[in-house]
């Protein structure tokens, strides 16, 4: 249970979804938590569920793609609770179901704001203070998405850049004992995927057990299953990991 003991995280997009599994299970394992996120009452809910487990969390509003804001914001908990060691990226949004010839500028600029430069100015603005702190881990959130192509021209763009721009920070900030690694998650069920499988034509329970029926294990991920391995990553378990892509698709990409 003390896997993460005495650290202290921020997790964006923590609200829902596989961002507030990530909080619940480092808070679970002895990490402090930083929640940030746009949804300011189903943020405020994630930090009640963590205190009522005996955690320790705070919420902050913060968007991402607002560089002031997120510099601001890891000033603010930095102060409050002293250092920060992990850094998880999660928020993120998808693109519009549109092909490339369809797409607007707007639309593509703003998925590449949150999923892409989103990561650039939390990582910009963590590293100082990773740096006093001897060292961290940062966790980007890609998705298999980023591995493969598809629809969604934005979404892929976005996530293609999260891998290589882990690759990238992994091999400048190593010297100073601060990991860098991607997490790429395939169908998971989120809020966002039951959305998605809520408007389909053929109802949601046919629409999930066709996409699970495409997938090696015969299922769909559960926000926890990726949470899991969140947690090696931040923790000094993978201490001599980085730089690493972490592929949790039930095998779909093998196909």
């Amino acid at each position: 249970m003390d896997r993460v003991k005495d650290k202290v995280a921020i997790v964006t997009g923590s609200a829902s979804g596989i961002g507030k599994a990530s909080a619940l299970v480092l808070a679970e394992e002895g990490a402090t938590v930083a929640i940030t996120d746009i949804a300011d009452e189903a943020g405020k809910i994630t930090v009640e569920e963590i205190i009522k487990k005996g955690g320790n969390a705070s919420y902050w509003h913060m968007d991402v793609s607002n560089e002031k804001e997120v510099e601001n914001t890891f000033s603010e908990i930095n102060k409050k609770f002293g250092k920060i060691d992990i850094l998880v990226n999660n928020a993120g949004i998808p693109g519009p179901p549109k092909e490339t010839h369809e797409l607007t500028a707007e639309e593509f600029d703003r998925v590449i704001d949150i999923n892409l430069r989103g990561v650039f100015f939390c990582t910009k603005h963590v590293l100082g203070y990773m740096k006093q702190a001897g060292g961290g881990s940062i966790v980007n959130m890609s998705s298999m998405l980023g591995l493969i192509g598809g629809e969604d021209p934005a979404y892929h763009a976005s996530k293609g850049g999260v891998r290589l721009m882990t690759k990238s920070d992994a091999t400048t900030y190593g010297p100073y004992n601060i990991r860098v690694n991607s997490v790429h998650p395939g169908y998971i069920l989120t809020p966002l995927f039951r959305g998605i499988a809520a408007r389909s034509p053929k109802g949601a329970d046919v629409f999930m057990k066709e996409m699970a029926d495409l997938i090696p294990l015969k299922r769909l991920g559960t926000p926890e299953d990726i949470a899991k391995c969140i947690l090696f990553i931040a923790s000094d378990e993978s201490s001599y990991i980085t730089g690493t892509e972490f592929i949790l698709d039930g095998g779909f990409i093998l196909q």
